[in-house]
């Protein structure tokens, strides 16, 4: 039985950083909508996705550098 480990520590890879954004995104902005109201979760919200900003791109730029070389290997 063999077992992919590369793929396993991807696997687990996605699933942290999901976990992560979403108990910032509803733990976080929650508890700024429950003491501060509905204005403050909101202007909270963009300053969080604001700030997720450059840390999606740079891993978006890092995936497509990670294809483009996976193809130039296989040929």
């Amino acid at each position: 039985m063999a077992r992919d480990l590369r793929k396993y520590a991807k696997n687990t890879t996605v699933q942290s950083v999901i976990g992560f954004v979403v108990i910032l995104l509803f733990v976080g902005d929650g508890l700024i909508y429950a003491l501060y109201g509905q204005g403050a979760a909101i202007s909270g919200l963009l300053c969080i996705l604001g700030g997720m900003l450059p840390i999606l791109l740079i891993f978006g730029l890092l995936s497509l550098l990670d294809i483009i070389v996976r193809r130039a290997n296989e040929e």
